[in-house]
């Protein structure tokens, strides 16, 4: 297959892309190539696991901060200062072409994202990252979608996975404050709020970390504060980018108070109490916080040779926004898969083939470079069945694919095994 290899290959699309989606759809069993989605942050540090070459991780520059996610299946922008245009779309690859896949979704509709959910909400309302971090982040929640509604933009509920294959080291922190311990005031947050401009606010102090551990996962409402530890996380998630960081100072550096508001208010910048109760408080102080949020992988089906099982699952507030499974596929075996919606997928491990096109996953790239380990499966293809061949005689196939709100039926929920 001769595809092309940079983005420098390919010229970008404007205008009606509706024909190239249905005939790519139609030959491939309803999946797109994508390519890979690099977003920078300017107050983190790269952890440098999500296979992008050192050389690139300030491709956007110094500026800009270094690149520690890359986005999946994505039609969201990334909410950054100074972002590039573009910045946090997934692009579709056809031939020498390639255009947004939020272009793709607006052009067809019902015929990439299914009746249901096209009808529901007219778009992709979900993505997923890999967050690669070589320390913690700061403690910060992300507005519900009643709070987001206040400055015009929509709320977040997210989820937590860490596969094998990016975890080869845990970096400097493997561990993720969730929450406030139980028995802490809200005047306990205001008292770390009015010392922020004196050092380190303490909000620490008043939560409590759990050890991360590969192979398993959280599912994190809105409105609860977390700090998230140094392992690359894969990141099911509602297509927003709204958070408020809580805590001042980070490995000895600064958080602005910007970061605390952005997605407030104005006239709520300065107002402590306002910002105290933007935090759920039952749900933060929750005496049973892990036993209500925490994801063991539980197998949904398996065959000779392979094995599909969900890897983020569970209700948020009754509501089904997103889930995830992680296939794998023996060497030399291959299997077909039905699932009831569409997905975004992403190939960790291994080398093959899905519906006869390359996947494999990719050593190092450059921040130019196209991969042959992502593409988004329609909900008609998906339904079909998707056919996975592991091409290895040596190393398992592992791809995991993510999904929107109310697709599942037989969905478990946390608690379950």
């Amino acid at each position: 297959m001769n595809r092309p290899t940079v983005t420098s290959d390919v010229k970008t699309r404007t205008g009606n892309v509706q024909a190239s989606v249905e005939a790519e759809l139609s030959a491939n069993g309803g999946l797109l190539w994508l390519a890979p989605c690099w977003v920078p942050r300017s107050f983190l540090q790269p952890g440098k696991r999500i296979r992008l070459h050192p050389d690139d991780l300030y491709a956007y520059g110094l500026n800009r901060g270094g690149i520690d996610e890359r986005w999946f299946a994505s039609t969201t922008e990334a909410a950054n200062a100074g972002r590039e245009h573009d910045e946090g779309f997934s692009y579709v690859i056809v031939g020498n072409e390639r255009f947004t896949l939020r272009d793709a979704v607006t052009s067809t509709g019902a015929t990439l994202i299914g009746s249901q959910m096209w009808g529901t909400y007219g778009k992709w309302p979900v993505y997923s990252k890999f967050f690669d971090n070589m320390g913690p982040i700061p403690h910060h929640m992300h507005q519900d979608f009643e709070q987001a509604a206040l400055v015009g933009l929509e709320g977040k509920p997210e989820s937590y996975y860490f596969p094998a294959q990016y975890n080869n080291v845990g970096n400097n922190f493997p561990y993720t404050f969730f929450g406030l311990a139980p028995g802490t005031t809200k005047e306990d947050v205001r008292r770390c709020l009015e010392n922020w401009n004196k050092g380190d606010n303490g909000i620490l102090d008043l939560s409590q970390a759990s050890r991360l551990k590969v192979g398993t996962g959280w599912l994190i409402d809105p409105r609860v504060l977390h700090a998230p530890g140094s392992f690359c996380t894969y990141e099911p998630q509602w297509g927003s980018d709204v958070f408020g960081m809580y805590q001042s100072l980070v490995e000895g550096r600064e958080v602005p108070w910007a970061l605390l508001v952005k997605d407030m208010p104005a006239d709520k910048h300065q107002d402590i109490d306002f910002i105290v109760e933007q935090l759920d408080w039952d749900k933060n102080v929750d005496p049973h916080f892990k036993q209500n949020h925490y994801l063991e992988p539980i197998v949904a089906i398996s065959g000779e040779g392979w094995v599909d099982k969900w890897v983020v699952y569970g209700l948020i507030d009754g509501k089904q926004y997103f889930s995830a499974k992680e296939l794998t596929v023996a060497p030399g075996a291959s299997c077909t898969i039905s699932d009831p919606g569409a997905y975004g997928m992403l190939c960790t491990q291994g080398a093959g083939t899905v519906n006869g096109l390359p996947l494999r996953s990719p050593v190092l790239l450059r921040f130019n470079e196209l991969s042959e380990d992502e593409y988004f499966c329609s909900a008609d293809g998906a339904a079909a069945g998707v056919k996975f061949v592991n091409t290895s005689d040596t190393e398992p196939l592992v791809v995991l694919r993510y999904f929107g709100p109310d697709v599942h039926k037989d969905m478990p929920n946390i608690g379950d095994s």
